[in-house]
């Protein structure tokens, strides 16, 4: 189906404010989406600064408060989009946190602090969005995992399982929904330039994107592009799938 006669598709990016997100929303709004961006209600700054950097969007990006870690409040947030707009049509799941710390020294809250987030949230969101996926018979899930659930990570044992969790979680997913016209896909960046890769010491940037071979760290962009390619009314042959995004940093068949 050619993108500009489809209907106006309804797309929820959760994370949506922040650096991955931010770019997702954009990027599927120049698309001719109808893009909600879904985070935590408490950056008043940072979302009076979202909204702003969707000034040329505005009206086909908006803000919706709403915590992917609660299951509650996750179905009350869902019922009153679906009330507003009709369905939702495209989920993508890119909130993520991290809490690291080798395990001999990680706490029980690290872990589930994470979790809670990373896995839970997923199962959250899917849980209340695939009914009406499945009942309109169209629906693209995009879930965002990253290079260390394929690699691990030291340090990151609660990161790195977690995210291994979700491409699991889609696998399984797909197997659902596949003759429901609805498809489940994961996208799997690399190290990117965000606030959370600037975070990290500059010797230990350094020495990542010198194992990067294409030598430089992602772009939101680059993360956006794919998710946005997945997506797509046009993507409903690939479903189940994991597309790194990572510069060549970790190849696998």
């Amino acid at each position: 189906m050619n993108e500009a006669t489809s209907p106006k598709r309804v797309a929820l990016v959760t994370g949506g404010i922040g650096g991955l997100g931010s770019e997702i929303c954009r990027q599927l709004a120049q698309a001719g989406r109808q893009v909600i961006a879904i985070d935590l209600a408490a950056r008043d700054e940072r979302i009076a600064a979202f909204r702003q950097e969707m000034a040329d969007v505005a009206g086909t990006v908006t803000f919706e408060p709403g915590d992917i870690s609660d299951f509650d409040n996750c179905q009350q947030l869902i019922a009153r989009i679906e009330q507003q707009h009709g369905g939702v049509d495209i989920l993508v799941n890119a909130a993520g946190i991290t809490r690291d710390a080798s395990l001999r020294k990680m706490t029980p809250q690290q872990w589930h602090e994470l979790m809670q987030v990373n896995l839970d949230g997923v199962f959250n969101m899917c849980r209340n969005t695939i009914d009406g996926m499945t009942t309109r018979g169209f629906g693209r899930i995009v879930n965002i995992s990253s290079v260390n659930g394929q690699t691990g990570q030291f340090g990151q044992t609660n990161y790195s399982a977690a995210k291994a969790g979700v491409h699991g979680f889609s696998m399984a997913l797909a197997r659902e929904t596949a003759r429901k016209g609805v498809t489940v896909n994961t996208v799997s960046p690399g190290y990117c330039d965000t606030p959370m890769v600037a975070a990290v010491a500059e010797d230990v940037r350094a020495q990542i994107i010198a194992g990067i071979p294409v030598g430089r760290l992602g772009s939101p962009a680059d993360i956006a592009r794919a998710v946005c390619f997945l997506a797509a009314d046009d993507a409903g042959y690939i479903t189940g799938a994991n597309l790194p995004v990572n510069g060549g940093y970790f190849m696998s068949f």
